[in-house]
Order: structure tokens, then sequence, then C-alpha cells
């Protein structure tokens, strides 16, 4: 006996067409930008409530999390440079599976910028 498994592409609720429960209107697609995030919504023409998308609220919100936190970590000597660990959320939220260049550059004394990608990526 043999079972055959169909893999189809997940859909986006992006995707679907909304209509407002208060005025009963199509409500049209855009975005806002927030902390840099893109966030996608549907917004009522009419009575212009906005419905923000789910996922990205979500990648949002734990990006806002990250933010509150301060993370101390070591800065040790390897060979002729040093080294510093990047905590394991921060790896885990900008989705970093295997070894990766990143930028890096030095805006004012004391402080430093990492960089992973230039744009957050929006699923």
């Amino acid at each position: 006996m043999y079972i055959l498994l169909v893999y189809t592409k997940m859909e986006d609720v992006y995707d679907a067409t909304l209509v407002c429960n208060k005025c009963n209107v199509e409500t049209t697609k855009s975005y806002v930008i927030k902390d840099g995030f893109k966030i996608r919504i549907w917004a009522c023409p009419r009575c212009k409530k906005k419905w923000y998308h789910p996922k990205d609220m979500e990648d949002y919100n734990e990006f806002r999390k990250l933010k509150k936190r301060d993370f101390e970590v070591k800065l040790r000597p390897v060979g002729n440079s040093w080294a510093i660990s990047i905590p394991k959320e921060i790896i885990q939220f900008e989705n970093v599976h295997e070894t990766k260049v990143i930028r890096m550059c030095m805006d004012e004394p004391g402080k430093l910028n990492i960089y992973f990608r230039k744009i957050r990526k929006v699923y």
C-alpha cells in the first residue's frame, strides 16, 4: 500500500480579499513602516479602519521585545583579531542558519553597527 503526499504552496492570508465588517466595503491593500519594518495592511477606504497582517505583526512584536533587552557579551582575542558572541535570540530572529559574512562599521567612538542584511524580509 502506498500513500501519496502532495505538498502545495501555503497561501498567504494577504492574497485574500477582505470586506470591512463595519462598512461592508472591500478593503485596499497597502503597508506601513514601523521601526524599519514593512507591515502589510488592509485598509477600509470609507471608515479608514486598518487590519495588520498577523505574521508581520508577530515579527514586529518579537523585534520590539529584543530591542528592549540589553545583552552583555564577552570580547576575546582570537589570533590577531577580537571576537564577540552574538546571543542566540538575535541569530534566530535574523534567521541565520550557516556561516554568513556580515557588514560592520564604526559610526562614532564607542558605537559599532553590525548589519545582517539591508532589508527585513517580508513573508
